[in-house]
């Protein structure tokens, strides 16, 4: 961590939501806890098993409480994420891109003897090939997945031939072992109608079955197959292929996901859990006030956030610097004023809750907790 955090001394405090530091990364509790349960019971109907995106919290504290409601393991983004969690004791862990080059993959290899699984996937026989001299040369033990393109179209093998030479490859090297597949439909998430999300993701996961019975026909058992998200939660399970599923986002929402028919009916299967405070810190003009959470502390790569408390309603964001925000006033309702507490909902949690070094956690009124985000800017 960068520094220490500010507002210990808030801790416990009845009232003290209201005095925390600002700008901040407000977690409500009861809502993250709420969405865990709500996806672990959700999954355990469904039949399937439950794989949480940690690239989403980046957090020992909140991986540890999914893995405490039944989860199989986390999915990591990149490795340095997989260190981290590890370095806090979460021991099932899957890379779900591709681990490349010699210093990497040496990393991969020292982190596999402190993990109770650690699964790593390959969509290049290069990569692959790389994997296996390097395991041959430590004499350890790798597990893999082949991960399959199905439409996003950033990693993943094309075709079910690609995946096949791949477990070919594979089941002849005596230190990889090929545990199932990977495919990911992230260009589906966001489409906001429900039935039209659902027929585009069935068809992404047609394209990964023909990959699996592919490989189960030529005898390369895929007792795993992992992908899957928040968007896709409600009726993956349907096509009868994923093991588990990678959810995400689930455990805070956001304004994107908000904008998203996840369940159908526009019914919202998860509760707003995540925020930026703010405070006003000028209001000098008649029609706007500024506030200091600026491009800094809010993700600029989606919608803008939604101011949620402090302000009339219909007021609107804008980004004015690095460090600080416009509101244009909504009609009605007092002005904030100077040092008033403004509360944002966040655009886009991942890359919002990469700003910042600590959640400040909330239950009511009160800060009750100061937790690291121990993974923050883990990209490599």
């Amino acid at each position: 961590m960068t520094q220490a955090p500010n507002d210990q001394d808030l801790i416990a405090r009845p009232g003290s939501r209201l005095e925390i530091t600002t700008p901040a990364l407000v977690l409500d509790l009861d809502a993250l806890e709420g969405n865990i349960a709500a996806m672990a019971a959700i999954t355990k109907a469904q039949g399937i098993g439950l794989r949480p995106h940690a690239k989403t919290h980046k957090s020992v504290a909140i991986g540890r409480r999914q893995m405490d409601q039944g989860a199989v393991g986390l999915c990591c983004a990149k490795l340095a994420e997989a260190e981290a969690l590890a370095a806090g004791g979460l021991d099932r862990l899957l890379l779900t891109s591709p681990v490349t080059g010699a210093r990497r993959i040496a990393r991969l290899l020292d982190l596999q003897p402190r993990c109770a699984e650690l699964l790593a996937v390959v969509d290049d026989p290069g990569n692959l090939h790389d994997l296996g001299e390097a395991a041959d040369a430590r004499a350890q033990n790798l597990d893999l997945l082949i991960d399959v393109d199905i439409g996003q179209h950033r990693t993943g093998v094309a075709g079910a031939q690609s995946a096949l030479a791949l477990a070919e490859a594979i089941a002849a090297h005596p230190r990889l072992t090929l545990r199932g597949l990977q495919g990911y439909a992230g260009h589906l998430q966001h489409v906001a109608g429900f039935e039209e999300r659902r027929r585009a993701s069935h068809a992404a996961l047609q394209a990964l079955a023909e990959v699996r019975d592919t490989l189960e026909n030529a005898g390369h058992p895929c007792p795993i197959v992992t992908g899957g998200g928040t968007g896709s939660h409600a009726f993956d399970h349907e096509a009868g292929l994923l093991t588990d599923l990678q959810a995400g986002s689930y455990i805070v929402s956001d304004v994107q996901y908000g904008a998203v028919d996840l369940a159908g009916a526009d019914v919202a299967p998860f509760t707003a859990g995540l925020f930026v405070y703010s405070r006003v810190i000028s209001a000098s003009h008649a029609d706007f006030v500024t506030i200091d959470a600026g491009s800094k502390t809010l993700s600029t790569d989606g919608p803008l956030p939604e101011v949620v408390f402090g302000a009339a309603a219909g007021t609107r964001y804008a980004i004015s610097g690095d460090e600080f925000g416009q509101l244009t006033l909504g009609p009605g309702g007092a002005k904030p004023a100077v040092g008033d507490l403004i509360g944002l909902q966040v655009p886009h949690c991942d890359t919002t809750i990469n700003l910042f070094d600590f959640y400040h956690c909330i239950r009511g009124d009160a800060l009750v907790a100061l937790w690291p985000i121990e993974a923050r800017g883990a990209s490599n």
